[in-house]
């Protein structure tokens, strides 16, 4: 099995292939292989300037399975984490579950901080990297997509076969009952509650929620579950919180079945997802043909476009 990975802390270099990294961004892809166990060979700049119909090849063969990060959405305006201007650069702390079901003054942050930022985050659009997987699956090519994103945007691209490995943003579900609501039918009740409530955005945050000022937060009220008066909870799997076994047991079956793994915009630091290169390349292992062939360019969106106007595909 092939692994072709596009990671996203690499420095930009524009939409092509045509750049050449520096020695720092080689050692760094052979850290993160040897991080991840991925089998791998050393790269230098002679090999590491792979011809693009290698990477035409592996597409055009079909069978390929994409998994997605939350590099793949930094151009549609949804910030990252880990990019040079990421949420953790700032020092934003996400939210986990513990803090969540235990802190009622943590909840309530949250939904204050939530409810300012769900606007933007819902206008969000799909980008050029969204649009080339679509396509690739609607040619034949892309059996699916695994992302680690709660926004959406691979569904409203237009590709069918999607795993929300961490849920969607647009969902609510009640942690009592169990009950599951629009975020808008949610957003509306919560403006209903907040008359006049209108404090300033610091910062976005790749959640969907913003940094705000403690003095903002004064005066917000939360809502609870209509069914039960419960604690409502969007339907995105916390920090701390296990993807449930069945989601993660269809995402790896599709690994095992791929012929490639398009790995974009994430830099596997989470466990959650670097699993699923585990997978691909003990699969590949057993059949004596895996090898890790970095996409060129910092930009997810670059490497996917670029499969996707390769002359073979």
């Amino acid at each position: 099995m092939a692994i072709l990975i596009d990671p996203p802390r690499w420095p930009a270099h524009g939409t092509h292939f045509s750049h050449l990294v520096s020695d720092a961004s080689l050692a760094e892809l052979h850290e993160f292989a040897t991080a991840a166990g991925i089998p791998h060979r050393a790269f230098d700049h002679d090999h590491y300037d792979v011809p693009q119909e290698r990477y035409a090849d592996l597409v055009a063969a079909g069978g390929v399975v994409a998994l997605t990060g939350a590099g793949i959405s930094t151009e549609s305006g949804i910030p990252d984490y880990r990019g040079p201007n990421g949420a953790y650069s700032r020092g934003h702390k996400p939210m986990t579950l513990q803090d969540f079901t235990r802190d009622p003054e943590a909840r309530r942050r949250y939904w204050a901080r939530s409810f300012v930022g769900w606007r933007r985050f819902a206008a969000a659009q799909p980008n050029d990297g969204h649009r080339a997987l679509a396509e690739l699956e609607q040619r034949g090519l892309l059996e699916g997509v695994i992302t680690q994103n709660v926004d959406g945007l691979h569904q409203r691209a237009g590709s069918r076969r999607v795993i929300d490995l961490h849920g969607r943003l647009e969902q609510i579900r009640c942690l009592a009952c169990e009950s599951r609501f629009p975020r808008d039918a949610v957003h509306a009740q919560l403006r209903e509650a907040n008359p006049g409530w209108q404090p300033s955005a610091v910062h976005a945050n790749p959640d969907g929620d913003v940094e705000l000022r403690d003095s903002d937060l004064v005066g917000f009220e939360g809502v609870d579950c209509a069914s039960c008066s419960g604690p409502l909870k969007p339907d995105v799997v916390y920090f701390g919180e296990s993807v449930p076994p069945e989601r993660v047991a269809e995402a790896t079956a599709m690994v095992l079945a791929a012929s490639a793994l398009l790995v974009l915009g994430t830099s596997l630091s989470v466990y959650s997802g670097r699993r699923f290169t585990r997978a691909a390349a003990s699969a590949g292992s057993s059949r004596g043909r895996t090898r890790c062939a970095p996409c060129r360019g910092g930009a997810p969106t670059s490497c996917v476009a670029q499969v996707r106007t390769l002359p073979l595909v």
